[in-house]
């Protein structure tokens, strides 16, 4: 078994709540946890070079932000309860990356909210935890 478990974050009360079980999981497993904060990005748009290079410098500047102000007060939450952690910030489609994560990391199990930030995504185009329920090649547990 894996010595990790894999947790997708997105700062909603739902990821939270999923961070919490996920917590208290690694504790009573004696693993560590990775959490997650996925940016969603599509590759798949049309732009002029000066459009890609200005969209290069906002991909960036989103990746350093989501560190700071979602994953590493986590981390520090974290370790002051005991838990050993590491944070990562993806670009893509949530439930992809996370399915794919799980594998580079060796996760033993993914952990998710049911509700993230993005109700109108979740009705239009599904909800992250349906989409990742059906990729995934390990369990996924979808924390209310």
């Amino acid at each position: 078994m894996s010595n990790t478990i894999l947790v997708g974050i997105d700062g909603s009360e739902g990821a939270l709540r999923a961070l919490d079980f996920a917590a208290s999981q690694a504790r009573l497993s004696n693993q560590g946890l990775t959490i997650c904060y996925v940016i969603e990005w599509s590759p798949f748009t049309f732009n002029t070079p000066s459009e890609n290079e200005e969209r290069h410098r906002r991909r960036e500047e989103e990746l350093t932000r989501a560190h700071s102000d979602l994953i590493e007060p986590q981390l520090i939450r974290l370790a002051q309860s005991g838990v050993s952690a590491e944070g990562l910030v993806r670009h893509g489609h949530a439930a992809t990356v996370l399915k794919d994560l799980g594998v580079e990391v060796g996760a033993s199990s993914i952990v998710i909210g049911r509700k993230g930030t993005s109700r109108l995504a979740s009705v239009m185009f599904g909800s992250v935890a349906g989409s990742l329920v059906q990729i995934a090649d390990r369990p996924v547990t979808v924390v209310p």
